[in-house]
């Protein structure tokens, strides 16, 4: 009978290991590789970001941790490393955090030399402003080299220049690089909600094209839900009259099951309605366990994806958790929102779906406009929805461009 293997996590997510992959092929000898780490102390929001160089004897390379690439693939999860202790027989888990290097082509880049990336002995040491300036000729974007090499014109001229001018010409570059930092903030702003959001066709010609079935529950999980979903298919006046007093469902999925017999596709519908309705029965749960979905009657395929697609790992008491995080709770109300555009004939009562997802009305409202959904204000009445002004999302073509915050003004005094 083989050992019980046990682990022991060792890491500090402050200080993790670098995982690197090179972009464009294997290092034939990793010992000559010198590597150079670099960190963003300039504010507390951006001190995560890193930038790392390799130096080979052919190319150098660099990797960076707060490129749109790298958000997407890191930002939902985390990374580990395990390394196996011989002695004890224990497998020590650390905190990792990758990093893909791209070569610095000679056209394209200026490539560092040992004496731009560290000081030598024969070399007095630089000035901050000296290693900021050679990051920027290495790893600055144009209009930072733009500045660079407009404020060394200026220093070359200041022979002629008075001091007053000189320091002049040095704060409208400083000022310019104000300016980008704060295009780059609000440029993440935008990309970060497409890190949860549903795929999608901005460009579609029809409705159904925009947020496309088949990526939000695949013809895989479709099939699987056959079965679970007969019991809204089938189910009589009587039955919807007893889950509405006991509350089984949200209301948004027992105002549809009210409309189901009226609907053209009643089994797609039914499906739908029962994978939501599972959707919005979890997302509140901080840590997902298999027998939870289990427990829902969930197929073994709708499992497997869920855990997959909707939960972050975690380790928690000594054990690998499954736990939906903020973000993850953001993307999984964006997908009920995509489905219910489906069944809602792309027009939902977004007030009902804040409700049952539990979301403050400003955050809801914020993901149906990232989704490029028009918002009205309708007065509803229902047994489940009484005299009140209700807020309606609606998908209609051409989507509308989102900016975030647009809509937070502040009032005039």
């Amino acid at each position: 009978m083989a050992g019980k293997a046990s682990w022991e996590y060792r890491g500090d997510p402050e200080r993790p290991a670098l995982l690197v992959q090179f972009s464009n092929g294997t290092v034939q000898t990793p010992e000559n590789v010198v590597f150079n780490l670099y960190k963003n102390k300039a504010s507390s929001k951006a001190k995560r970001q890193r930038i790392l160089t390799a130096q080979t004897e052919r190319l150098s390379y660099v990797g960076k941790n707060f490129t749109p690439e790298a958000l997407k693939s890191s930002s939902l999860c985390r990374y580990f490393v395990g390394a196996l202790n011989k002695q004890t027989g224990k497998m020590e888990v650390y905190d990792a955090e990758r990093f893909s290097m791209q070569p610095i082509l000679e056209k394209n880049a200026t490539r560092l030399s040992d004496e731009q990336v560290q000081d030598t002995p024969d070399q007095p040491s630089r000035t901050y402003r000296e290693k900021v300036d050679a990051l920027i000729e290495a790893f600055g974007t144009n209009k930072q080299k733009r500045a660079l090499t407009s404020r060394k014109l200026n220093q070359v001229g200041s022979e002629i220049l008075s001091k007053e001018m000189t320091k002049a010409a040095e704060e409208i570059i400083e000022s310019k690089g104000t300016e980008l930092v704060q295009e780059v903030v609000e440029r993440k702003e935008e990309e970060s909600y497409s890190l949860f959001l549903p795929p999608c066709n901005a460009h579609a010609d029809k409705k159904e094209s925009v947020y496309e079935f088949d990526q939000l529950i695949s013809p895989v999980e479709y099939e699987s839900l056959k079965n679970v979903s007969a019991v809204f298919k089938n189910m009589t006046p009587e039955e919807l009259q007893e889950r509405i007093k006991k509350k089984q469902h949200g209301a948004y999925v027992l105002q549809e099951l009210g409309e189901l017999k009226y609907a053209q596709d009643i089994d797609r519908k039914a499906r739908v309605l029962w994978y939501l309705d599972t959707l919005t029965k979890l997302i509140n749960n901080k840590i997902i366990k298999r027998k939870d979905l289990v427990a829902l009657e969930c197929p073994n395929v709708m499992i497997g994806n869920f855990l997959k697609n909707f939960t972050v790992t975690i380790f928690k008491n000594e054990s690998v958790k499954n736990s939906i995080s903020a973000t993850m709770k953001c993307k999984i109300a964006s997908y009920v929102l995509a489905l219910a555009l489906h069944i809602s004939d792309f027009q939902v009562d977004l007030t009902l779906l804040q409700r049952d997802l539990k979301f403050t009305e400003n955050r809801m409202l914020e993901i149906s406009k990232a989704m490029g959904l028009r918002i009205n204000k309708r007065m509803m009445f229902s047994s489940l929805s009484v005299d009140e002004g209700h807020k309606i999302g609606s998908l209609e073509l051409p989507l509308p461009v989102y900016k975030p915050g647009a809509g937070r003004k502040r009032k005039a005094l």
